[in-house]
């Protein structure tokens, strides 16, 4: 029996990719073929030589459609089976396997706004809600907005097989937040563009628009991140680790403004040093410190052994992207002082 795939890939808009997706109808997933598209409709390619190739990289159930039918997560290539230039994972996937033996894992923290119209989800028309307080974790229709969606895009996810692990509201009305790990650096960033592809087909279905828009509502607001929580085997061993790639990622201004550039658009401003941030172009880490650049969890003190919070990358981050930063500054400093 025919089943129904649907091609997901990652586009070349700036400064931020969007999704795409297009389905194909095949006589069974058993043999997942490569397809193409048309590059020069998604600013990957000029329309004199438009054909871009979709390479299957991981496939799950389709939850939406359900019964057999299936997502297909694909790298964009060049004709020549080059990576395309817009073709993020596969720099990821280069620095995870020269790194391998630090056995990195993530947990993505995904904040993401519900908008109806051009409002906010929860905000009244022509004024504002009550002040941040409430809503955090809320409970009752006055604090929280959009929880049927998010109930289903939870289900959805699980339902795909995805490593997601936790959704609470967050600190504006209409704000929410998914967790995907922890797994290593491939494994959460191909789940977490599943789970975005999965959050904006949900809200769609309600006449509702979900954004990664750093800085949703301009104001006394929290924007929102992607906080990126990282270990390596030795940092789950030791504490001296912990510190060695917290320093690793403050070692330089240079090396602050290397990630920062890349942690998002429109990151300065949400990095203000308000609202649970620290100053987009000062770097810090401290314990259970929340206005921090970089936040080493309390219990993390007390066992000496753990993991560490990045709390800079917006929530329009290309995940590929964070990763591959994280792992390469804090594994090259590791290993520079035999922590490995």
């Amino acid at each position: 029996m025919a089943i129904k795939a649907e091609y997901i890939w990652i586009d070349g808009t700036k400064p931020t990719a969007k999704l795409r997706s297009k389905t194909r109808v095949l006589p069974n997933a058993d043999k997942i073929p490569t397809w193409g598209f048309d590059g020069s409709s998604t600013n990957q390619a000029e329309g004199h030589a438009s054909d871009r190739v979709l390479e299957p990289v991981k496939v799950v159930k389709d939850p939406i459609r359900g019964g057999d039918n299936i997502l297909v997560l694909c790298e964009v290539l060049e004709t020549n089976g080059v990576p395309h230039e817009t073709n993020t994972r596969a720099a990821l996937r280069e620095v995870a396997e020269k790194y391998a033996a630090h056995e990195a894992i993530f947990g993505i923290e995904q904040e993401y706004t519900f908008f109806k119209g051009s409002r906010p989800l929860g905000f009244p028309e022509g004024g504002y809600p009550a002040p941040q307080g409430g809503y955090y974790c809320g409970v009752g229709a006055e604090e929280v907005f959009g929880r049927e969606i998010v109930e289903l895009h939870l289900d959805r996810c699980i339902d795909a097989g995805l490593a997601i692990c936790g959704i609470n509201a967050e600190v504006m009305p209409g704000q929410w937040e998914f967790q995907i790990g922890p797994v290593d650096a491939l494994t959460v960033s191909d789940d977490l563009w599943i789970a975005r592809y999965l959050l904006y087909r949900t809200a769609e279905e309600f006449g509702i628009d979900a954004t990664l828009d750093a800085k949703p509502a301009r104001g006394d607001w929290n924007g929102a991140g992607a906080h990126t929580n990282f270990s390596t085997k030795a940092m789950r061993e030791g504490y001296d680790a912990i510190i060695t790639a917290c320093e690793s990622l403050g070692a330089s201004q240079e090396k602050v403004l290397e990630h920062v550039n890349q942690y998002g658009d429109d990151i300065q401003s949400r990095l203000t040093g308000k609202h649970e941030t620290a100053p987009w172009n000062v770097y810090s880490y401290g314990v259970s410190n929340r206005g921090a650049s970089v936040r080493i969890p309390w219990q993390v003190e007390v066992e000496q052994k753990g993991y560490i919070e990045d709390r800079r990358p917006n929530a329009n981050v290309d995940p590929y992207v964070v990763t591959r930063l994280l792992v390469n500054t804090c594994c090259e400093a590791l290993e520079k002082a035999g922590q490995v």
